[in-house]
């Protein structure tokens, strides 16, 4: 081992009332920091997973139509252009099928499925209800929406004959597993489904509305045989959304709009928590620096005559430095190790008494092992960097006058 190292041990051994000081200090900090993060971290991915749970990472959709220019005359000798937005229809994607393909292909797109989404009316006995229509391919609409594990009664079933409703939608019906309903669209389209399972996705609009029925039962009531409305697609990386979506939408040519989007609101949201995080974190970062530092600045002054005596017998400025700038770093990562640990137990501690009424935690316990070692890492640092003055202050000292004076 090191002078250097044997060296700045025996110093921190000699003042443990001060190492034990600077010890706490850093534990402190570093479990705040672990604590912040763990909190944050749990609380926007589970606002994350709730607000996904019901849609798709983007979605993408045939353009709308262009708005045309009408001529009128305005009297015998003029006319004026005026600019009258289409009437827009449900149209297909052209060639989806192909586009799917091309989609599954890539390494950052975790599913894909299509889907024919349109409004109907709901009818059973005197009962009449606006609906969404949504004609899925079952075992490919699951790997983007979990929709088994919101059933309530039966099953998530889907078939030429079989649907899914909301628990709202059976309420005003009045409808359970096994009666019928028949779906009407606007233009005398009909069919006549089966109640196989009776969802609850958490949003009251959602089970109030949302009917699902087989792609092609949709295709024939919404007379777009052969097409589909829009293609939901999930991706690895969630936060990655809104830039794949607007390749996809460069290189098709079809409108793609991500969940980053569609939830503005949303990512405001988690941007003002991940920055007052952030600045929390700095603010104790610096306490913790500067209380190193404090320390350090005295542990020189009652020093001066063992540096004074290693500088008398040869020693280097520069080692002088580094004993030091070690003292720092070992407080920071051994102070990192408690404060890890005392994090994770006030997390925990936190997410065991912080319940819902129904006694499920309110966020998950989040503690990854990058964590930690980001923590431990910028806990070294600090305490490096605050030693930086008090080392250069000792480097400084005159081994005459360090010794006279002490």
């Amino acid at each position: 081992m090191r002078i250097e190292w044997l060296l700045a041990l025996r110093f921190l051994k000699e003042g443990r009332a001060q190492t034990l000081f600077m010890l706490g200090g850093v534990m402190m900090g570093v479990g705040v920091i672990v604590f912040l993060t763990s909190l944050i971290t749990g609380l926007q991915r589970s606002i994350i997973e709730k607000t996904l749970g019901t849609q798709a990472h983007l979605v993408m959709r045939s353009p709308d139509d262009e708005a045309r220019r009408i001529i009128k005359p305005t009297s015998e000798l003029a006319v004026s252009a005026i600019v009258e937005q289409r009437a827009q229809r449900l149209c297909s994607i052209l060639q989806w099928q192909q586009i799917m393909r091309d989609l599954e292909l890539r390494p950052e797109v975790t599913a894909v499925s299509p889907l024919v989404a349109g409004s109907s009316f709901a009818m059973r006995g005197s009962a009449t209800k606006s609906v969404a229509l949504m004609g899925i391919e079952p075992e490919k609409y699951t790997r983007i929406v979990p929709m088994p594990s919101f059933i309530k009664e039966g099953e998530f079933r889907i078939t030429a004959n079989d649907a899914a409703i909301g628990t709202d939608l059976a309420r005003d019906l009045g409808a359970t597993i096994g009666d019928k309903i028949r779906l009407q669209t606007a233009d005398g389209r009909s069919d006549t489904i089966t109640v196989a399972g009776i969802f609850d996705v958490g949003i009251r609009d959602l089970n109030r509305r949302w009917v699902f029925i087989t792609l092609r039962s949709a295709q024939n009531l919404l007379d777009l045989v052969g097409g589909v409305s829009s293609i939901d697609v999930t991706v690895r990386d969630l936060f990655k959304a809104e830039i794949i979506s607007e390749q996809l939408a460069s290189q098709t040519g079809l409108t793609a709009e991500s969940w980053m989007k569609t939830n503005a609101q949303l990512m405001v949201g988690l941007r003002s928590q991940s920055a007052s995080s952030y600045l929390i974190q700095f603010f104790v970062i610096i306490s913790v620096a500067f209380g190193i530092a404090s320390v350090l600045v005295v542990s020189v002054i009652q020093k001066s005559r063992e540096v004074g005596i290693l500088r008398a017998m040869g020693c280097s400025r520069r080692r002088i430095l580094r004993i030091f700038l070690l003292q720092g770093g070992m407080v920071g990562l051994i102070g990192s190790l408690f404060g890890g640990g005392l994090g994770a137990l006030l997390v925990t501690f936190f997410a065991s008494t912080a319940k819902n009424p129904d006694g499920t935690p309110i966020f998950p316990v989040v503690l990854e092992p990058s964590m930690f070692l980001i923590a431990a890492g910028v806990a070294t640092i600090t305490g490096i960097l605050a030693a930086a003055a008090p080392a250069a202050r000792a480097a400084k000292l005159d081994p005459v006058v360090a010794i006279r004076n002490a």
